[in-house]
């Protein structure tokens, strides 16, 4: 199998047609606070939504706000010229922006007469042991949600089942970012995100496989020589364009914080016999993602510093999209953090469309010699 996919970074709806195909569901979501392992166990492909590469988001506008955020916006755009052919969504309040997708896309799909299966799970946005327990009551919701829909229920053998695949899963992504931590990786910034991008769309077992292949070749690779080690961090990017900007002017992203990274992935899930659900209500919780969480900053600065240390890092370049509920003051409280280890930060603004390539390329490339001074 060919590895190359993982670096085609288009929207494909190869895998949806195949699993569709068997006479099986396909389910879009957007934020990472839904379990792919439930959609897994009762025999649906779980397809995380993104807005890569869309340029005119005009027919979402008239229905979403113009204070949502342009990656929302245009995620509802393919959900309504086509791009997406699913058989419906799960979503989860991650942000407020993103809840609204399936707000409206409910509605469209009502008025258009097509039959869409949609659920809404609260994730709490404080973690505790009774907020636990309500997000794991709204993740069996989901669940026998989905078995109703669908006719095979969510059992604990098959959400274990998932697990074991995704943790799998887990573990190579893990070995990916491991060879980002090399003084000279054979990585880019960039081809990590496409690498990571490529599991939104594609089926559990067909990732690993190309993965693994992926891994076992990248040994043979020509190490990457640039002049700034760099960690990239902020709102949703789902967009390698944007890095390789950066990284053409001699920077190298050898680390990130963004929910289309490692952050999405995370460590291997430990189950409970026991409490099955339980044990993945608590792991998504507790995974620190973004700043959506009332309880968690403290928590995500101590991250971002100890990875900076962990790999090297000489600057942080902290990308912010327009009108985002998470990451919209963060420099005010992360800034002092990173000063005290004496790492710079370059601040940007951008939207989903990469309408100010040429203003990146003179700030990245400026940000780049402060550092090597």
């Amino acid at each position: 199998m060919s590895y190359q996919k993982l670096f085609d970074t288009k929207i494909s709806s190869d895998s949806v047609k195949a699993w569709k195909a068997s006479g099986k569901k396909a389910m879009g979501y957007v934020c990472c606070h839904v379990p792919e392992e439930i959609l897994y166990a009762a025999d649906v492909l779980p397809v995380r939504l993104r807005a890569t590469d869309c340029v005119d988001s005009s027919d979402a506008e008239a229905w979403m706000s113009s204070f949502s955020c342009s990656y929302a916006r245009s995620i509802l755009q393919y959900l309504m010229n086509g791009t997406y052919e699913l058989d419906g969504l799960v979503q989860s309040q991650g942000c407020m922006m993103q809840a609204r997708i399936i707000d409206n896309w409910e509605h469209i799909a009502k008025v258009n007469n097509k039959e869409q299966f949609t659920h809404f799970i609260g994730a709490p946005r404080m973690n505790s042991d009774i907020t636990v327990k309500f997000y794991k009551e709204e993740l069996q919701e989901m669940a026998d949600a989905l078995g109703k829909f669908t006719g095979k229920a969510v059992t604990d053998e098959a959400i274990k089942a998932a697990v074991a695949k995704t943790n799998e899963t887990r573990k190579l992504i893990a070995e990916l970012y491991a060879l980002r931590k090399e003084k000279n990786p054979v990585v880019t910034g960039a081809e990590v995100l496409s690498i990571c991008l490529a599991q939104c769309d594609t089926t559990v077992d067909e990732y690993n496989a190309m993965l693994k292949e992926f891994l076992a070749e990248a040994k043979t690779r020509k190490p990457i020589e640039g002049r700034a080690r760099l960690m990239l961090i902020g709102s949703a990017l789902d967009n390698p364009e944007f890095i390789k900007v950066i990284e053409e002017k001699g920077g190298v992203v050898v680390a990130d914080y963004n929910c289309f990274g490692e952050r999405t992935f995370g460590a291997p899930i430990e189950l409970d016999d026991n409490d099955v659900m339980g044990s993945l209500a608590k792991y998504y919780l507790d995974r620190n993602t973004c700043p959506r969480e009332l309880d968690n900053r403290p928590a995500i600065h101590k991250e971002i510093v100890e990875l900076c240390k962990e790999y090297g890092v000489q600057g942080v370049v902290y990308q912010k999209m327009q009108n985002c509920e998470c990451w919209g003051g963060e420099t005010y409280y992360l800034e002092p953090d990173l000063k005290a280890i004496g790492v710079p930060m370059l601040q940007v603004e951008r939207e989903e469309q990469m309408a100010n390539a040429g203003q990146l390329a003179i700030r990245a490339e400026a940000f780049i010699e402060m550092l090597e001074k």
